[in-house]
């Protein structure tokens, strides 16, 4: 893909729309308490040719980056980039606990519980719901993420 901005303008909007900091770091005490201030959109690491970025939330994390290669050609940017999970166990964790929540409870009920039929339903309805909602969540996070780097670097499809 192709960026409208010279290789200059594009590493100042990099400086300038990013905190500086690393992605395994994300989720430490510093993270969730931070100085105080002005908040940049993205949050992660660049360099000369590459750059891993994810969105500089302190209340709603999200668990995908931005990784991916810049080069000058022709006084445009070619921009190459992908978005993938930060971490593999993160994404296995929140796409599978609910599953497996749900599985556990219904057992549970299954064995303890042989008289609250309605109940297991009503917990079963719900932790479905919850499952369903959670990948959604996910999934515009990830939207909202591309979105914002397509928007800020302005980048062609």
């Amino acid at each position: 893909m192709e960026s409208k901005l010279s290789l200059a303008e594009f590493r100042t909007r990099l400086q300038s729309n990013t905190e500086i900091g690393s992605l395994k770091a994300n989720l430490s005490l510093f993270r969730i308490f931070p100085r105080f201030g002005g908040t940049k959109p993205f949050y992660g690491l660049f360099d000369e040719k590459s750059f891993r970025l994810t969105l500089n939330s302190r209340t709603s994390p999200t668990y995908f980056i931005i990784r991916g290669n810049y080069k000058n050609s022709n006084n445009r940017v070619n921009v190459s980039y992908i978005v993938e999970p930060n971490s593999k166990f993160q994404l296995i964790w929140t796409r599978f606990s609910p599953v497996v929540f749900l599985i556990i409870i219904n057992v549970f009920f299954l064995f303890f519980g042989r008289g609250l039929r309605r109940a297991t339903t009503i917990v079963s309805l719900f932790l479905l719901i919850l499952i369903f909602y959670s990948r959604w969540k996910e999934e515009r996070k990830r939207k909202k993420l591309e979105r914002n780097f397509v928007r800020i670097f302005e980048i062609k499809m």
